[in-house]
């Protein structure tokens, strides 16, 4: 079942946790987020309110995110959706987190409107729920060793053994919650020799945390997945396949939680279709 659950999503959610004060740490500014200079090979680049996103396939995306980890050095890969995209405009600090990631996808329909607004194409939606799961078992030849950080205790392990399901290629080499000693965890990250570290902290403190700690982590990718430990664990519910496919998760978890939501989804889209049809006009010309 897990199989078939994995391919089914439309929507990558935050986390459900809330943080204490204690871990709620800012991260921003501890790190160079200046924007690397593009390479030769560097994919086509779709900018939606300052941040770039790379233009690829999915089996596109996953070539190159085979290649880093396969390569030498860290690095950052980043799912962006309207959400994300809010706290970056609010948050300037955030937002250069963002644009120095070795790679940023788009994941939901209000990127892609964006995008054509433009006049450009981000055609893949990279659902995290989905995306997520399936890169693993793809590039883990001959074996791929997982580190899980993130969400309430017991939901990595739980979501690590999801994984192992998906393909037993995938060796998860250590989780921990993230209600702990965040500085603990990146010394449990560091010694656990994993090559991949999923960061389930929510947005913007995973991104901020993970571009803190990148040169010292020891792995070859780190990747922000907000609530995806939680679906794997079966500790959050998903929509039904109809609603998925007409791409309205979101209502489905509004719906479900709307007290927790209303400002996220009603007011964080029709503030972001605000910010993305204020720019558009100049940024066609």
């Amino acid at each position: 079942m897990i199989e078939v659950f994995i391919r089914q999503s439309t929507h990558l959610a935050e986390t459900r946790h809330v943080l204490t004060p204690s871990t709620a740490t800012a991260y921003a500014g501890e790190n160079d987020t200046r924007r690397p200079a593009a390479s030769a090979d560097a994919p086509p680049i779709v900018d939606v309110l300052g941040v770039p996103f790379a233009a690829l396939s999915r089996d596109e995306a996953i070539a190159r995110i085979g290649a880093m980890v396969r390569g030498t050095g860290a690095h950052q890969l980043v799912l962006a959706n309207a959400h994300t995209l809010n706290l970056a405009a609010a948050d300037p600090a955030y937002r250069d987190v963002l644009r120095a990631a070795s790679l940023v996808l788009r994941d939901g329909v209000g990127v892609a409107i964006a995008a054509r607004l433009r006049g450009r194409s981000l055609a893949y939606n990279f659902v995290g729920t989905d995306f997520m799961p399936l890169l693993l078992a793809r590039i883990a030849d001959p074996q791929l060793r997982v580190f899980l950080f993130g969400a309430a205790p017991g939901v990595a392990a739980a979501a690590g053994e999801a994984l192992r399901r998906v393909s037993p290629a995938i060796a998860i080499v250590g989780a921990t919650d993230g209600y702990g000693d965040f500085d603990a965890a990146a010394r449990q990250v560091q010694a656990s020799g994993a090559d991949v570290l999923l960061v389930a902290l929510g947005n913007p403190l995973q991104e901020r945390w993970i571009a803190a700690h990148l040169a010292g982590l020891n792995v070859r990718l780190a990747v922000g997945v907000g609530a995806l430990l939680d679906f794997l664990a079966g500790r959050v519910p998903r929509a039904p396949h109809w609603i998925r496919a007409l791409r309205c998760e979101w209502l489905y978890r509004f719906c479900l939680e709307p007290g927790r939501l209303w400002q996220r989804y009603l007011v964080g889209n029709a503030q972001f279709l605000w910010r993305v049809a204020r720019r558009a006009p100049t940024e066609r010309r």
